[in-house]
């Protein structure tokens, strides 16, 4: 099958550091190509793919100081892309509604996954207008707000299964790994760290629209002998930041529409503490990978009882569940689905 893989330009593919969409359209395109399909990753210039790249742009755009406008660079990959659509089989786009007017236009068969939360109400006349355009959840939750739309399926993220080293022996501390903004709630993993009385780090970025937030609420939070603040880390820290902690903490505030770093946590065996909210009821498995909370009192205890689960089982539900080879096999289905649809339409019209 040809495929083409539209990235975000923002990160490279994988991303250096901070980058949850474009670390799973690497997974997924490396995936594809070991199962011999003849993939094109449209991305980044410093993409890293067995793929064939498609540069849409020299560097990643957060990286790149000489770029003002992020947007022109997506408008130009989505022309490449128009340009280029009868090229392949099928196309899947991870850049949010961007295409959608040129889908309408191909006859190729394309399909969207929307990797970000969509309770925003400027979303809703957009999905009105476009509501035929085939796409796909990363969890059910995410769905909640539009369940409307043409949605084809939910594909949970997957991760390369030897891509994380398994730990049997708990760590010594807990873990904050992510981004600082107010939703992903930093100040109650520092909460629930010294409730415990255990030594938190937090390995995290922070973008320039929440540096207010950082400077004023989180910064004074970091001034504690307990906690430890090492900033944005990469793929081979991530390894060992992860796998060498006691527990993640995960105590979000927001519709998290997924929450990859809960799974990279499992791959390790290391268990997760996650506050209910979007789709941590799906990914979790409460009192097998962690525990699931409702508040700080319910977190503190589970710190409790983390020692009482078994690391093995954790990373069992990670191999079952939440592999790039799943992840992979998944969307072949949705391709071949909208594939059989769309030579089913051409045959009605001809």
């Amino acid at each position: 099958m040809k495929i083409a893989q539209v990235a975000p330009l923002y990160e490279s593919v994988p991303p250096r550091y901070y980058g949850g969409t474009e670390r799973i359209v690497s997974y997924l395109t490396e995936e594809l190509v070991r199962m011999g399909h003849d993939v094109t990753l449209f991305a980044s210039g410093d993409s890293v793919t067995s793929a064939r790249l498609e540069p849409m742009c020299r560097s990643s755009l957060r990286l790149d100081r000489g770029c003002i406008d992020q947007i022109v660079h997506h408008v130009l990959m989505v022309e490449k892309v128009f340009q280029k659509a009868g090229e392949f089989d099928v196309i899947h786009s991870h850049i949010d509604y961007f295409p959608f007017t040129v889908m309408r236009l191909i006859r190729t068969p394309s399909v969207n996954t929307l990797h970000g939360r969509l309770d925003i109400p400027d979303l809703v006349p957009l999905f009105m207008e476009f509501s035929e355009i085939p796409v796909v959840s990363i969890s059910n939750a995410q769905r909640e707000p539009l369940p409307w739309i043409n949605w084809q399926g939910t594909v949970y993220h997957g991760i390369p299964e030897n891509l994380f080293t398994f730990r049997e022996a708990h760590g010594g501390y807990l873990a904050f790994l992510g981004r600082i903004s107010p939703e992903k709630r930093v100040d109650r993993a520092v909460e629930i760290a010294k409730r415990a009385g255990m030594e938190l780090k937090i390995a995290a970025k922070v973008d320039r629209a929440d540096r207010e937030y950082f400077e004023t609420v989180v910064k004074p939070l970091l001034n504690h002998p307990l906690v430890e603040f090492i900033g944005e880390i990469g793929q081979a820290e991530k390894d060992d930041f992860l796998g060498g902690a006691y527990a993640l903490l995960f105590p979000i505030d927001w519709p998290e529409p997924f929450g990859l770093v809960m799974i990279e946590a499992m791959a390790c065996g290391t268990p997760v503490i996650a506050y209910r909210c979007g789709s941590v009821p799906e990914v979790m498995e409460h009192g097998v990978t962690g525990f699931i909370v409702n508040d700080l009192d319910e977190a503190v205890r589970a710190v409790k009882r983390v020692s009482s689960l078994d690391r093995r089982r954790c990373r069992r539900v990670f191999e079952e569940r939440f592999t790039s080879v799943r992840m992979a096999r998944d969307y072949l289905e949705v391709y071949r689905r909208l594939i059989l649809q769309q030579e089913a339409l051409e045959r009605k019209v001809a």
